[in-house]
């Protein structure tokens, strides 16, 4: 995907992907959002990696199905490799992963839904961190 510089760049939580694909609601509109081009979603594979085994083993998805998933969503974000490890969240280190990617793609915001981790920092280097619903507001 090419970068434009007038969407907002944002970095999706796992657990917002998650929620999207096994729930829908209001992580499914933040989905919608970088399907339509209308956000710029940035993830690592890190990421990637951690969608598929979660879908695999907590919900038991077929590989088939979470390869059909990827092959939607990849054509559509921007994937990067982070080169700068943070050691932020001492008590979920998986968490730090998310915080990388979104250092490395200078992300305007990261959404999450990790209230005991991610949430609570509000904000990482000029990245604002918000929940689905906080971030589905400032789009209006």
């Amino acid at each position: 995907m090419i970068a434009t510089e007038n969407k907002i760049k944002v970095v999706i939580d796992t657990n917002v992907f998650i929620s999207a694909f096994v729930f829908g609601g209001n992580a499914l509109e933040i989905v919608r959002l970088f399907l339509k081009d209308d956000i710029e979603v940035y993830i690592s594979p890190f990421i990637f990696e951690e969608i598929t085994r979660i879908l695999r083993e907590k919900f038991l998805w077929e590989e088939l199905k979470i390869e059909k998933l990827l092959q939607l969503i990849r054509p559509k974000v921007n994937e990067v490799y982070p080169k700068v490890k943070v050691s932020i969240i001492k008590s979920k280190d998986d968490d730090n992963r998310i915080l990388e990617c979104a250092l490395e793609s200078k992300a305007d915001y990261i959404i999450s839904g990790d209230k005991r981790h991610i949430l609570p920092l509000k904000e990482l280097e000029g990245i604002k961190i918000v929940s689905v619903s906080e971030f589905l507001e400032i789009r209006g």
